[in-house]
């Protein structure tokens, strides 16, 4: 990577506090937090100032910003992709209100961001007329506190590191989360009267993740062992990279089928136990189903019709559901992100990375030897359907190559053949099913989920995040994002520009807000109206959004729009060049159709 103007200076190991924010540096470098996002911002410029240079810029980085969102969402894909805490510092009141949105998705999805605010000055002695009024709140947590973990504001200098070392591991706890720390302008600029001794760190570490008790488990291991048709769901249980192999032992146990709900990388999708695309198949025929750390389990047991909202069960009411979870222990009041409430015959709280093994130990204990034969039976013909179903979707891609717009299989098949050789991750997905479906997906963290709360503009900060996480590794990552998502958070193309940041980007591009014209389109069904209205407020299209040129505008590289098949491949084998061997983000525009 190009050595960058802004790159981190060596560290004085004599340096000693002078000033309140000078505290706050010292503990997130003692904490290992290599990067601090932010805009900045005049709250925090003590702050600022002691990350560039008391801190030498180094533990934390700044990674500069022109929104908040990205900001917070380059701290939750950097979760994602390495599964500690990077920081992201919000300037006041209006830098918290952009912030929100990209809060809540780390909330919903449970990843552990680390956001610091700042306010005041709370001394209104020392308050500029106008802007330092209008932007101080009492108390500013307020505004978060329903979708965090946990929100303070300490009071003094000697309150910080009790305050922040709280706030971590309340983080990276499980279950994991985002927290908010508000410190007080004056508070940053305070100075020092006494040197201020950090605690020792290590004394103040998460605490172990609970295992589940006995003799649930065992109970769990009975139905499991002794069920004519298991069937296993998983959703964010991959966040423990360890628990994934053990997930594929058990499944080869019980020879049951495996829906991968997708929240972390769970299951291999070309294991023959893979079902995530096929679950109406394999739900109505469980008498068993173990559930692993599903956010929406109501709705992973069935689906919605779209034009009547009402759900149909995909499970028989006898069927007996396990579920291995730590979500009744991460509720709040206000947002109804705990979903609906599921009918579990055998609840269990514990840390499916912990309960696992202990499970797959007691029911290879219990599988009795008299079904066998019956198990291999049922292997077998998963197999055989697990093949079928990956042939089907294979010969989908290639029957629709001369579609226009391009198929969405189609241009996801030619990507993969780009790609298919590199060390790759896939930093975000706005393309759905046909990535799992045609790609190769092997190994934890080859691709970190969705965004949890469905809020847009998440994606390319997203993928940034993913990127500084894999940051020398030699890893090619891949957002493949959609049109409409980028357009909140543009700018986000001028952070990976000046941070030197490599990322092959490929628009998903419908030309539309297509869940709304989707939605306009079946209401026009119901109520017999015009479809061909259902793009007003709703396309892209009058005019048409140049992505390229609007990436070259930041000084990157850009190719499009593509609108055929053909073209597809030669685009991107230039652009995965600039990626590689320039060390720069590249982004091709695929015009594509809506699903």
């Amino acid at each position: 990577m190009a050595e960058h103007r802004d790159a981190p200076a060596s560290i004085s190991p004599e340096r000693r506090p002078q000033f309140g924010s000078d505290v706050i540096v010292d503990l997130l470098h003692a904490s290992g937090i290599e990067y601090a996002a932010c805009n900045p911002g005049a709250t925090f410029r003590g702050l600022h100032d002691s990350i560039v240079n008391y801190g030498n810029n180094r533990m934390p980085e700044l990674i500069e910003c022109c929104h908040e969102e990205i900001s917070v969402a380059i701290a939750h894909g950097y979760a994602k992709a390495t599964g500690n805490t990077m920081a992201a510092l919000i300037h006041n009141i209006v830098g918290l209100q952009h912030a929100s949105m990209a809060i809540f998705n780390a909330w919903c999805d449970r990843a552990p961001v680390l956001t610091l605010g700042a306010t005041g000055p709370m001394d209104t002695d020392l308050r500029r007329p106008w802007i330092d009024w209008i932007h101080t709140a009492l108390v500013q947590g307020n505004l978060v506190r329903d979708f965090v973990k946990w929100d303070d504001q300490p009071h003094t200098v000697a309150n910080v590191p009790e305050s922040f070392l709280r706030a971590l591991r309340i983080a990276q706890t499980d279950p994991q989360g985002p927290v908010y720390v508000c410190y007080d302008a004056g508070l940053q600029e305070e100075v020092l009267a006494a040197p201020t001794a950090l605690p020792d760190l290590q004394r103040y570490a998460p605490p172990a993740s609970p295992q589940a008790h006995p003799e649930a488990l065992e109970h769990a291991a009975e139905l499991l062992a002794n069920a004519d048709y298991p069937v296993i769901i998983a959703d964010l249980m991959g966040r423990h990279p360890e628990a994934v192999d053990t997930l594929v032992q058990l499944a080869e146990c019980l020879a049951c089928p495996v829906i991968d709900r997708g929240g972390r990388f769970n299951f291999p999708n070309a294991h023959p136990l893979h079902f995530s695309d096929a679950a109406d198949e394999v739900l109505p025929q469980a008498d068993v189903v173990l559930a692993l750390d599903v956010l929406d389990l109501f709705g992973a047991l069935g689906s919605v019709d779209k034009a009547t909202r009402l759900f149909r069960p995909a499970i028989a009411p006898q069927t007996q559901v396990i579920h291995i979870t730590m979500g009744d222990m991460f509720v709040r009041s206000w947002a109804s992100d705990y979903e609906r409430l599921p009918t579990v015959d055998l609840p269990i709280t514990a840390d499916t990375a912990v309960a696992l093994p202990t499970l797959l130990t007691l029911c290879q204990e219990c599988l009795p030897a008299s079904a066998a034969s019956q198990r291999a039976s049922r292997a077998d013909q998963l197999a055989q359907r697990h093949a079928a179903l990956r042939q089907q979707w294979q010969q989908h891609a290639q029957q629709a190559r001369h579609e226009h717009p391009i198929a969405v299989s189609t241009a996801t098949a030619e990507i993969w053949e780009v790609i298919k050789n590199e060390d790759w991750v896939l930093v975000n997905n706005a393309v759905g099913a046909w990535t799992r479906r045609l790609w190769q997906w092997d190994h934890p963290g080859c691709h970190l989920g969705s965004s949890g709360g469905a809020g847009l503009g998440y994606g390319l900060g997203a993928a940034l995040g993913g990127v500084l996480g894999h940051r020398n590794s030699g890893k090619l990552c891949i957002n493949l994002q959609a049109d409409g998502d980028l357009l909140f958070t543009p700018s986000a193309l001028w952070t990976a520009a000046h941070h030197r940041l490599p990322l092959l980007v490929v628009m998903f591009n419908n030309r539309s807000y297509y869940n709304s014209e989707e939605h306009a389109l079946e209401l026009a069904r119901l109520r017999e109206r015009p479809r061909a209205r259902a793009g007003i407020g709703t396309r892209l299209d009058d005019p048409p959004v140049n992505f390229a040129q609007m990436t070259q505008a930041f000084g990157l590289y850009g190719e499009g729009p593509i609108e055929t098949a053909d073209a597809i491949r030669p685009a991107l084998e230039r652009a995965l060049r600039v990626v590689k061997e320039e060390g720069r983000l590249a982004l091709v525009d695929i015009v594509m159709q809506a699903r």
